[in-house]
Order: C-alpha cells, then sequence, then structure tokens
C-alpha cells in the first residue's frame, strides 16, 4: 500500500475577509476534504496553514478563491509551502496582532431570510427577538472598536453569552459558528422606550413605539449607526411637526415601507431598483413617485421623486409590521448637524423633537448615517456612501507608496485613507459648517487610523483657505502636505472609481470650487492626470451677486443672466419672473456691475439655479441644490431639441441658453419642454467644448464629475453625445460624483505627486 506524502501551505488571504464568515467557511471546507491545520484572524486578514494530500490542498486552494462566503471580497490569496507538522486536526486559532497591516472592516448588513424566519417562528428562541443576526447578517462597521474583528473587540463584548448561543458559536455546522455579534433574549441586549427625560415607559416596547407613531407622535428609533426620528409618513400634522422640530423646511425625508410590495405603492420600482432596495446593503433609493402615493404632501413637497428604503434591522421589521402605514424614517439630528448615535447625546439632542425613544443597550461604537443611490439604467448611483457600503476599500491598481490622508472639503464631507493598493473612503460625515460636524469627522479620523493601525505620511486637503477641513490640515506638523483643487479632485475621483490613472479630458461641474485664479469655479473642462491638470475651457464667468447669498437665492442669478445677454431691456421682457421679481433688481444689478462682493463664477450650478427660477420653480431654495433637482423633474425626456450654446476661446456661453430659454418661454413654449431643451443645450455644449479639447490634446476619455451629475437627465444627454463624438466616457458607479468622492480624489493626486517627487 502506497501513501501519499503530505504537505503543508500557508495560505494568506486579504480583503474584506472579517466579520464574513470566512473563518468558519475555511473551518468547514478543510474539514470537508481531511486537512488538518488551522485558520485565524489577524490584522493583515486571515491566515491559514493546511496539511494533507497534493489533490486535497489543491482543491481548497481552489474554492478558498473561487467560492467564499458571500459577504466576503476577497482581493488576494496568496500561498506558500511551509514544512510538514504531521497535526491531526484543523482549529481556529485565537487573532493575533502582527504590526501595522491591517485588514478591511466589513460593512453593517441588513437581517438575511434565514434570521427573519426564525425571529417570526413562535416556537424558536429567537422569536420577535430584535438584535437576531447571524455570520451571513447583523453589524459589523458601527459596532467594530479594533481589530481584528472578534467580539472582545466589538461593543457586544459587553455581553457574555449564554450555554445555548455558546453552543451556536462553537458549533462548525452551525450559521452562527464564530458569528461575534451573537445573541439571544437571554444573553443579549434588550431595547426599551424611554420619554425625552430617559424615565421607562409602560407597555411592550416596540408594540407601543407603533402604536405612538399611528397616534401622530414622533418616536427616536436607534438603528445600526445612529438614531433616527420616525412618524407616521401618511399623517400631514406629523409630518409638518417634524419639521418644525427638525428645523427642515423643505428637504424631502425618506420614507420605509414594510416590504417591496409596499415600496410598489410609493413609488416606480423597475427590475434595478428593486434589486437594491432588496439587497444586503439596504440604501435609500430615489425613485420616481407615484401620484396616488398613500403619503402626506410635507413628505417630500414639491418633489417628483421619492426616497424609499426596506427594513435592515429586525427592530425595524418588528415596528413595521406592528403599523398599517409606511413611516418617515429621518437621521436624528438638528439640520446641519451629525447623526446622534449615543443615549445621553441623543436625550439632550432630540429631546424637543421627539415624543419617545426607542433605545437599546447595544453601544454604537462609529455613528454612520443611510446610504443613498439613484436607481440609473446600467448601475446603482451612489449620492451618500454610508451604512451598508463604507468602509469597504477600493483596490487600486497602483498603490500608495507613503501613508496618505485625504482630508476632504467642506460639504458633504468624507475623508480618504490611502494605503498600499487600498484608498479607504469614510462614511459620510456631513457638512463641515460646526464644531459637531468637525468633531464627527475628528472622532471617525481617529477611529480609522487606530483600527488600520496607520499614521498619515502625507495630507492632501482642498485649496480653499476657509474650509475647516483645509485649517485642520494645513495646521498639522510633522507631515508632507499637499493641496488640491477642488475640480481636480473631482475628475481624479472618477478615474480613481473606474481603476483608471491615465490623463484624460474632465468634465468637472458642480456649485463651488476655489478656482486658482481666485474665482468660483464649477463648469470646468480640463485635461487631467493625476499629477496635474490644464483648464481648457469653462463656463463663461458671470458675478455672484452676494456671495453665499445668491446660492439661496435663484434669482439673483436669472436676473444677472438675463442683464448679461439684455442689458436694461431685460426687464421689460413678458415672463412672469421678471414681472415678480424686477424691483428686486437694482442692488443686484450694482453689486454684479461694481464686483463688490461679487465675485466672478464659472458655476454650473448658479447656471441651473437661474434656469430653474427663470422656468416659475423657485426664487429661493432651502437646501443645497434644491432648483436644479426640480429642474430636472419636471424636464420632458422625450424632447429631443436643444438650445443653442456657442463655445469660442475656451469659453462655453451659458448667457446665450438662458436667453433662448426665455425668450422661448415668452413664445409660450410649455415649461416641461423648455427644461428639457435647456439640458439638451447644455449637453451639445459640453460636448463640442470636449471635441475642441481632443484637437487640442489628442485626448479621447472623458470623465464626468461633480454635483451636476447627479442629474442623470444631464448625464445621459452628455453621455450619449459623447459617445456619437467616439469618446470613451467614464462616470462614477463606486463613490458619489458630488463632494462625497472629492477626498478619494484629493488621496490618488497626492498619492501619484508623492510617487513622482520620489522618482
Amino acid at each position: 500500500m502506497v501513501v501519499e506524502a503530505r504537505s503543508r501551505k500557508r495560505f494568506r488571504v486579504t480583503g474584506t475577509v472579517q466579520g464574513v464568515g470566512f473563518r468558519p467557511f475555511v473551518y468547514s471546507l478543510a474539514v470537508r476534504l481531511g486537512l488538518s491545520g488551522y485558520v485565524l484572524n489577524d490584522s493583515a486578514g486571515v491566515l491559514i496553514e493546511v496539511e494533507g494530500g497534493s489533490e486535497e490542498l489543491e482543491r481548497f486552494g481552489a474554492s478558498l478563491a473561487g467560492d467564499p462566503p458571500p459577504l466576503a471580497v476577497i482581493e488576494k490569496v496568496a500561498q506558500e509551502t511551509v514544512a510538514t507538522l504531521g497535526s491531526s486536526s484543523f482549529e481556529i486559532r485565537k487573532s493575533e496582532h502582527v504590526g501595522e497591516s491591517f485588514s478591511p472592516i466589513s460593512a453593517d448588513v441588513a437581517v438575511c431570510r434565514d434570521c427573519l424566519d426564525e425571529m417570526w417562528d413562535p416556537t424558536n428562541r429567537r422569536y420577535k427577538y430584535p438584535f437576531t443576526n447571524c455570520t451571513n447578517c447583523g453589524p459589523r462597521f458601527t459596532i467594530t472598536t479594533d481589530i481584528p474583528y472578534d467580539r472582545p473587540n466589538t461593543t457586544m463584548a459587553a455581553f457574555s453569552m449564554c450555554e445555548a448561543c455558546t453552543a451556536e458559536y462553537e458549533d462548525p455546522d452551525d450559521r452562527r459558528f464564530h458569528a461575534q455579534p451573537i445573541a439571544c433574549p437571554r444573553c443579549g441586549p434588550h431595547v426599551q422606550l424611554v420619554d425625552p427625560s430617559g424615565k421607562p415607559m409602560d407597555g411592550e416596547p416596540i408594540g407601543r413605539a407603533a402604536e405612538l407613531i399611528a397616534a401622530g407622535h414622533i418616536v427616536a428609533v436607534k438603528g445600526l449607526g445612529g438614531f433616527h426620528l420616525a412618524c407616521d409618513a401618511a399623517n400631514e400634522d406629523s409630518v409638518v411637526a417634524l419639521r418644525r422640530r427638525k428645523a427642515r423646511e423643505e428637504k424631502p425625508f425618506a420614507v420605509m415601507a414594510r416590504d417591496l410590495e409596499a415600496a410598489r405603492s410609493l413609488a416606480y420600482i423597475g427590475e434595478e431598483a428593486a434589486a437594491i432596495l432588496t439587497s444586503r446593503r439596504r440604501p435609500i433609493t430615489l425613485m420616481p413617485r407615484r401620484k396616488d402615493a398613500p403619503i402626506a404632501a410635507s413628505v417630500a413637497p414639491g418633489n417628483r421623486h421619492l426616497g424609499v428604503l426596506l427594513p435592515y434591522t429586525p427592530v425595524h421589521h418588528l415596528l413595521l409590521h406592528e403599523l398599517a402605514c409606511p413611516i418617515v424614517l429621518t437621521s436624528g439630528n438638528l439640520s446641519d448637524e451629525p447623526i446622534a448615535y449615543q443615549d445621553a447625546a441623543a436625550l439632550e439632542h432630540l429631546g424637543t423633537l421627539a415624543d419617545a425613544f426607542l433605545t437599546n443597550d447595544r453601544d454604537i461604537h462609529v455613528r454612520c448615517d443611510d446610504s443613498v443611490v439613484r436607481a440609473a439604467p446600467e448601475a446603482v448611483y451612489p449620492i451618500r456612501r454610508a451604512r451598508g457600503l463604507a468602509p469597504e476599500p477600493l483596490t487600486l491598481a497602483a498603490s500608495f507608496e507613503r501613508v496618505v490622508l485625504a482630508a476632504g472639503p467642506e460639504l458633504k464631507h468624507t475623508f480618504c485613507l490611502g494605503v498600499g493598493s487600498r484608498a479607504i473612503l469614510s462614511h459620510h460625515i456631513g457638512d463641515l459648517e460646526n464644531y459637531e460636524a468637525m468633531s464627527a469627522f475628528l472622532e471617525a479620523l481617529e477611529h480609522f487610523t487606530r483600527v488600520f493601525d496607520v499614521r498619515p505620511e502625507v495630507v492632501a486637503h482642498d485649496l480653499h483657505p476657509e474650509y475647516l477641513s483645509t485649517k485642520w490640515a494645513t495646521g498639522l506638523e510633522g507631515v508632507e502636505r499637499v493641496g488640491v483643487q477642488h475640480h481636480h479632485a473631482h475628475i481624479a475621483s472618477c478615474l480613481a472609481d473606474n481603476d483608471r490613472r491615465e490623463r484624460v479630458i474632465g468634465l468637472a461641474l458642480d456649485g463651488t470650487g476655489f478656482g486658482e485664479d481666485g474665482a468660483i469655479w464649477g463648469g470646468e473642462v480640463l485635461a487631467c492626470g493625476l499629477v496635474s491638470y490644464e483648464r481648457l475651457a469653462h463656463l463663461a464667468y458671470v458675478p455672484l451677486p452676494g456671495g453665499a447669498a445668491a446660492i439661496r437665492e435663484p434669482w439673483r442669478m436669472a436676473a444677472v443672466y438675463l442683464n448679461r445677454m439684455y442689458g436694461p431691456a431685460a426687464s421689460d421682457l413678458e415672463l412672469d419672473f421678471v414681472r415678480r421679481t424686477r424691483l428686486r433688481w437694482k442692488p443686484i444689478l450694482q453689486m454684479a456691475t461694481t464686483g463688490i462682493n461679487a465675485p466672478p463664477t464659472s458655476s454650473a450650478g448658479r447656471l441651473f439655479d437661474a434656469a430653474a427660477a427663470l422656468c416659475g420653480l423657485r426664487d429661493n431654495v432651502s437646501y443645497e441644490g434644491q432648483a436644479a433637482a426640480e429642474l430636472e423633474q419636471i424636464a420632458d425626456p422625450a424632447v429631443k431639441f436643444g438650445y443653442p450654446c456657442s463655445v469660442k476661446d475656451g469659453h462655453i456661453h451659458a448667457g446665450e441658453l438662458i436667453a433662448a430659454l426665455a425668450e422661448d418661454l415668452v413664445r409660450g413654449r410649455p415649461t416641461a419642454q423648455a427644461a428639457a431643451g435647456f439640458h439638451n443645450g447644455l449637453a451639445a455644449a459640453l460636448v463640442e467644448a470636449c471635441e475642441s479639447a481632443r484637437r487640442q490634446t489628442d485626448l479621447s476619455v472623458v470623465a464626468l464629475s461633480g454635483g451636476s451629475f447627479q442629474n442623470l437627465l444631464l448625464l445621459a444627454r452628455t453621455r450619449s453625445g459623447l459617445e456619437e463624438a467616439g469618446f470613451e466616457v467614464l462616470w462614477h458607479k463606486r463613490v458619489p460624483p458630488n463632494d462625497g468622492g472629492v477626498s478619494l480624489g484629493q488621496a490618488v493626486i497626492a498619492g501619484a505627486r508623492s510617487a513622482s517627487s520620489a522618482g
């Protein structure tokens, strides 16, 4: 009898492989193949040694990379042959710390179907238990205090497992084998309903919370990454009260529906949107709103779209099960503040907003708001990257030679760490305009640098000297500081999103970015690589009268554009807009003429504001991007004509668009058609500008970025025009096109410049 020689291999697996059931998967695979050895988590990923026959080892390696657990993201599997030890069994060993290498932390995962089935089973010991989870679902990022990802390094360390949970945790054949947040009613967290003073309220907590919501009250609900404010989405009085208390005038609220069928009564949901809604990430998904949607008018006033999400925690499922209505579920904060996530702070900050608090005794370590996406025809289009998506890293083709920290912009703030071949984009922090938001940034940064055990050597920042993130970055010592122009960062972000590095034509369209000439940029055509860029063309400058006041009052930009095109005759145009506002023009136009408190701007956002005001949509906005979003929503996508807009000597003369729009409206063109003509005309001008750029540079790839490309009509028209002209077009798929992606661009630019200077 010939005994096959045994050999031993060591595998190093990197990627998102902790908190996703990878060690149990490895254990079961090794045991099934009759292999001995061990598996363990360390701060670099997962380390495995297996010993056995050559055929079994080959099958093990193939399954390791080719058939991992559903939540795992494998970046690399390295293997080497090591000396045999004659081991006879396979074990999961205690985790180890191995210096400065690190392993990504899994994003939080919506409760799975298996756990829900148990939760609704009256014979199961987890019947209606609001913290039911397993290896395939539940909290990850928001409860992790350190790595490796083991229970002692999570906020579940405060709960000792009972005998039944311990048996499941230690059983290789159980779905909860080494599930770190494992819990049950005997040993795990529990919910509690308290009043704004923190005093417990009578009744079963979730059932009583549902009764309060149904009766018109507002309840603060503790989720995975923080508190949300919930009320009956069909009750106009409740929604109005929530708006008043939260100081949120018109910005739409998100709505949580019980299930996909209930969501279909709220919005028009195609296959792509349905897949997004029901995915393990469960983001808020923006979709066309049904006219007969059974919700209050104040949920999304004047908005033809609705942000819908489905329950993603057992608490949400239990709460919606008790209610006959969808609920508003909006971030638990005052306007412009970060989401509240600690119980004591929530009671303090939300005590005047909520009538009751449905809380629990499982701590949240990292606050994290809900992600927001749009369902584009070909892909998920991210608007806000947070719960369910962050902090999953982007793996890049080129590595960072030194650790880079990108401090991010001011609005829609995120930061980014560049380490090795990974760019780790933080969750959405918010707008860095106050102490609370800045504190949230610094708290999150401390957490990231500590758990990933990295110390930044290069710090990138925006050029705007007044941004809090810029002031913080330029005050650091002992690091190399790299200033990055805002729109260059936008295009670099799109390149990194598409894992590209070459020089391209960049179309960067947004509201505000500090230009190197001191003007406010926002409609830019760049020849752009990672190290440097050249500005080839831009929207022709117009004054921004009153600075920030013009952003809040779109009528100012409409008046400026009309005056630019018609002079004093502008006030004689037979337009409702003109009749409504012309008595207020004089000081605004004086400001624009003298240049006092009226800096020049090439902003695409302000151009959209002017068009929206002319169309009679709004003279004032209550949140950023409101007028532009409403202009997109009213535009008729069936319209093919576009208004003329010339491109000469590096200038896109957008005033011609405004003049043509005004004249067409005077002639009685329906607003929906006129809005579409504006979109189509701008897209055609952008294509012409890119064709001019191609003649100058021989570049034939165009990258689209900036908040204006959240407008899917503009995106579609620009893409199709560019592709018909023979360009390859890159757009965002993994990170937002808005300022939420800027820190990624800052990071890759700083990394490229650092490598270039070292070379």
